[in-house]
């Protein structure tokens, strides 16, 4: 046994000094490892079950280029901005196999996705029930597609249009639509319902095809009063055609001081009076909240297509002005037209 330099031995000293250093550590660990606890306990209360690997929500949406990416972008965020964590996001083109798709999200435990765009419902037909699915971002789907989960469309909901075209223009009294039932008979359900709820009578005319279309809008213009007659243009390629169509009721409207709104928001810049667009991360928030209602009760709480209710506004002030209408009043809008 080695002697310092008085004689005394030195192994003594060297294990008690080392056992004051264990204590050492000991009293600097603990307060240490109480804080770790803490946090991940803190970690386990706050985060969702699903974030913690048990169950997922994901997304998947169209791999195309600008301007709908960014859109699409916003969804996702709005998504991720309801739930408070990333989410898994899957870009899906027209060459995507459902059935390797299905595998990837199994694999990641995923027990909900949000689906966006047709293409993005396309791609989760093969999950056959085994997930869960939301859709939104879409103009419009089949009944019978859409029986199966929930489906926010872009047709702005028909009680948000009529509400704000009151506020414009109070006198009015009845609401004409041209509307090809294929494509729009839901929606018109709705606006049914919301027509009356605003005192309105709403006039609806079907056309299946452009020929029809235009005839009735001839008719529409020919017996309209512009003081109680207003005219809207649901979202319907069959009868709101862009190259005859819409030509026609803009210059029929001008020359006779009919107002009209639309469901298509780049009406307005060509001289529709004001239109309704989405508010796509305030969209994501609703569709991630569908999504976890799934999650918690383990089922569908609604079904079918619902009209857009996330929404913001756009209004052309040089139509405005030519129906008479004070621009000064035109406050609560989010776009103006034209920009100044």
């Amino acid at each position: 046994m080695r002697t310092n330099d008085n004689g005394a031995h030195s192994a003594p000293y060297v294990i008690a000094q080392r056992g004051a250093k264990d204590e050492s550590r000991s009293r600097l660990a603990a307060p240490l490892l109480g804080i770790v606890l803490l946090f991940f306990t803190a970690l386990a209360v706050t985060s969702p079950a699903w974030a913690a690997g048990e169950d997922r929500i994901a997304v998947i949406y169209p791999d195309i280029g600008e301007p709908y990416r960014g859109i699409f972008t916003k969804i996702i965020e709005g998504v991720e901005d309801k739930l408070g964590v990333r989410v898994a996001s899957h870009p899906v083109r027209p060459d995507t196999d459902p059935s390797v798709l299905k595998a990837s999200l199994l694999r990641q435990n995923t027990r909900v996705v949000i689906a966006l765009g047709r293409q993005g419902m396309k791609a989760v037909t093969a999950l056959n029930g085994d997930i869960g699915v939301v859709v939104g971002g879409v103009l419009t789907v089949p009944e019978n597609e859409a029986r199966g989960q929930p489906v926010i469309s872009l047709s702005p909901d028909p009680v948000l249009l009529f509400a704000r075209m009151k506020m414009l223009m109070p006198a009015a009294k009845r609401v004409h639509v041209v509307y090809d039932p294929a494509v729009n008979g839901w929606l018109i359900k709705l606006a049914k319902e919301a027509a009356y709820a605003q005192g309105l009578e709403l006039v609806v005319h079907e056309a299946q095809d452009l020929r029809s279309a235009v005839m009735l809008y001839q008719e529409i213009f020919s017996a309209a009063n512009g003081r109680r007659d207003v005219l809207w243009l649901p979202q319907d390629s069959t009868t709101v055609e862009e190259r005859i169509i819409l030509p026609l009721v803009l210059q029929e409207s001008w020359n006779q001081n009919i107002a009209v709104f639309s469901s298509n928001s780049s009406h307005v810049r060509r001289g529709v009076l004001f239109s309704l667009y989405p508010d796509n991360v305030a969209l994501g928030k609703s569709l991630a909240g569908l999504a976890q209602d799934i999650l918690s009760s383990g089922h569908y709480g609604v079904r079918g297509v619902m009209p857009l209710r996330d929404v913001q506004s756009v209004v052309n002030l040089r139509t405005a002005k030519h129906l008479g209408l004070n621009p000064d009043s035109q406050q609560g809008f989010d776009t103006i037209f034209p920009e100044k």
